[in-house]
């Protein structure tokens, strides 16, 4: 899961956002869930690699909590 987030703007058409966001309640989403998802679906789909923020923080902790 990621730590740090970051904003991304997007400009979409008012019926659109609308008709996204009445679909995202009624499947117990949140909109920002459901952007997140097709990115990842989309970078995997590509074959784009990546380390989500925070799971380097998690690897230091674990080995600090070794030592």
């Amino acid at each position: 899961m990621e730590l740090k987030t970051a904003r991304l703007t997007v400009l979409v058409d008012p019926a659109k956002k609308k008709a996204f966001e009445t679909l995202c309640a009624r499947q117990d989403v949140t909109p920002s869930q459901v952007v997140r998802r097709l990115i990842r679906d989309y970078l995997l789909h590509h074959g784009v690699s990546f380390v989500p923020s925070g799971a380097d923080d998690d690897d230091d902790e674990a080995a600090a909590s070794r030592r």
